[in-house]
Formats: C-alpha cells, structure tokens, sequence
C-alpha cells in the first residue's frame, strides 16, 4: 500500500484518486472548491477544501509524508507551476503535474516535477491508432518510438507455439502476454505455449513493427 496526494478534483484527479483508492492505497484529496470536496467526502476519508497555492495549507497537508503528490490542475497552469515547485521545495518525494502542451511540460520539469503526463493528449493518441487500425484493442506509447499493442492473433499463427513462429526473430517484437477467449491472461508466456482460436496478445516492440502485425 502507498499513500498518494491528489491536488486538483478535475475529471483526471477523480479519476486517478477514485483509481488509486480501489487498489487500496491510501489517498488524500484537496480542490478549493468547497462544493467538490462536500461532494466528494463520502467516498474519501482525507478529503479537503484549501488553496495549495499557499504555503502554509501544502505544510498542513505534510506533503513530504506520501509517497508521490500529483497536481492535477492542468486548466489553470500557473497555479499548477506554483504548486509543483513549492511541493518540491517542501519535500515532496515523487511530483506529478499534469499538462496540456510540450512548452507546459518544460516548465514543470523545471520548476520541480519528476514526471510531466498528459492524459488528453495520450487519450487522443490511443483512440486515434484503435481506430485506424482496426485490429487492435489497446495502444500503450512507449518512448523512443516503441509501443506495447493488444491485437488478435494472426491466422496463420494459430496451432502454433511462440517458438515454431518464431516472432521475435521474424517479426522484431516481443510477446508479454496472451490473452485467451476466456478472458484468462497469461503473463510471460512459454515459448512451448501454443496460440488458440480467439486468443489476444500483448505485444511490445517498435511502433512501425507492432502495427505492422495488426494488419
């Protein structure tokens, strides 16, 4: 279990908050709207109203205490930046920011975050690959250019083991995982495992080469 700090109850804080808590975690939540937090207090214990903006709610919330704070705030970016840089300065262990724009992202990084997303840019991203290319039913980007893919199995793959096809030699990918029509995920496959009817499989490797084999 680990202890998070959400700043900001926009659409992406409720989410990853709402998240993080199901998977057991401990979570404290913080907006300034008074309303939200009212909203919102039911389902989280730590839930409260404050400016974090100021200095003296962030010492309040002892921020250096969890074992990473995002700031959600991605609409209003210069309360974003002030926040990110006085966590930091307070002894925030992991910094999250959210952002819109790549110019946003620098300033974040430089002003204290560890780690810039961009969760409406990467959304668009995933939805626009599983719309052209119709075979595939999720898309993780990677850096430098690799991605990991869920895709049907290939035909002429199946009744065949990892092995007799000899994927990463030909194809320039590796398999993570395999899921079969069951629902049923195998992680890490065997290179005896043998691909079925129906199967799915998780795929990583070079954006070009793991969208070349959704075709």
């Amino acid at each position: 279990m680990k202890s998070f700090l959400i700043i900001g109850m926009g659409r992406f804080g409720r989410k990853l908050a709402e998240d993080l808590l199901e998977r057991g975690n401990e979570v404290m939540i913080v907006d300034r709207d008074e309303d939200t937090i009212n909203e919102l207090s039911a389902h989280f214990s730590n839930a409260f109203i404050g400016d974090c903006t100021n200095e003296d709610v962030l010492r309040s919330l002892g921020v250096n205490n969890f074992d990473a704070i995002v700031v959600a705030m991605g609409a209003d970016f210069q309360s974003s930046l002030e926040i990110t840089a006085l966590v930091k300065d307070l002894g925030g262990r992991h910094v999250v920011s959210k952002a819109n724009k790549d110019i946003q992202a620098k300033f974040l990084l430089r002003n204290g975050a560890d780690e810039v997303v961009y969760p409406d840019r990467d959304m668009a991203t995933r939805l626009s690959v599983r719309l052209h290319a119709r075979n595939i039913f999720d898309y993780v980007e990677l850096s430098n250019g690799y991605a990991i893919v869920e895709i049907a199995v290939p035909k002429a793959w199946i009744g065949r083991s990892l092995r007799e096809n000899d994927i990463r030699r030909r194809h320039g990918v590796n398999i993570l995982a395999i899921r079969s029509s069951d629902g049923k995920l195998d992680p890490m496959p065997d290179a005896d495992d043998v691909f079925h009817e129906g199967d799915h499989m998780f795929v990583m490797g070079e954006e070009n080469a793991v969208l070349k084999l959704s075709k």
